[in-house]
């Protein structure tokens, strides 16, 4: 099943994604056990498809594909290394990334990746049943102000700035996971190509792993890592992550911001 935000009229809203490209309309938020569909329908491309979540927390993961790990120059961690994004850095499908001033950054990167989102509240989870806990995956960018990285030696601020986070174009509840591979195309160049399976971390222990420091709330969003290939963006550019079995989510780059 296929969900999404869409904005009409007016109006946000949850819909389900037919095959047929129809989108029925939902009462509330797909996890929530009071969302049922309404009468009311739409084509998809009558709609303006918004980030298909709006999560209180977004974690992500580092260097958690062995070949990203070794372009950066770092060793693989024991344990996953996590850090946050904020909710405001998420756009949607077809929006802008807006590179920081110059003085500010000089070398954004994009970082494709899959976004898992979560369905329900939960703790301390084994990995054992952390399907459980998972409502569906979209694609992701987790896009990084490299010099900026490398100069803290840390990469929170670095990923924070509003635009640094895509999501879409929608939530998939069936994605096959060892077959599913993450893409990334600039300009239509194929720049990253790896398969979700080859992660350092698998997604249970990872999910496992953080929810042994914090709770997990419907609609937190998972970034499980990037493939090798990550590489700079510059306005003008076109960066559309795909992942099999999902689709794409295409952004354009604009140009710095006025001081």
């Amino acid at each position: 099943m296929r969900y999404v935000r869409c904005h009409v009229d007016g109006h946000d809203f949850w819909g389900v994604l037919r095959r047929d490209n129809d989108v029925t309309r939902l009462t509330a938020a797909p996890w929530l056990p009071e969302s049922q569909p309404l009468s009311e329908r739409h084509l998809v491309s009558e709609v303006y498809l918004l980030a298909p979540v709006e999560p209180s927390k977004i974690l992500a993961v580092g260097r958690n594909y062995a070949d990203h790990a070794s372009e950066m120059g770092g060793h693989v961690a024991e344990q996953p290394r996590i850090f946050f994004k904020p909710p405001s850095s998420v756009i949607g499908p077809g929006q802008p990334i807006v590179l920081p001033p110059a003085s500010i950054s000089r070398e954004v990167h994009y970082e494709a990746e899959l976004a898992v989102v979560i369905g329900s509240r939960c703790r301390n989870v084994a990995s054992a049943h952390a399907e459980s806990v998972i409502f569906g995956y979209t694609c992701a960018n987790d896009v990084t102000a490299r010099d900026i990285q490398r100069r803290d030696g840390l990469p929170d601020y670095a990923k924070s700035f509003d635009t640094f986070c895509p999501l879409g174009p929608w939530l998939d509840t069936a994605l096959d996971r060892a077959t599913a591979r993450v893409r990334c195309l600039v300009n239509g160049v194929v720049a990253q190509d790896g398969r979700v399976d080859d992660m350092l971390t698998p997604l249970p222990a990872l999910i496992s792993h953080i929810s042994r420091a914090m709770t997990l709330l419907p609609g937190d969003v998972i970034l499980t890592g990037t493939p090798a290939g990550v590489g700079p963006i510059v306005h003008g550019d076109d960066v559309t992550v795909e992942i099999s079995g999902i689709g794409a989510l295409a952004s354009p780059v604009v140009g710095h911001q006025v001081e």
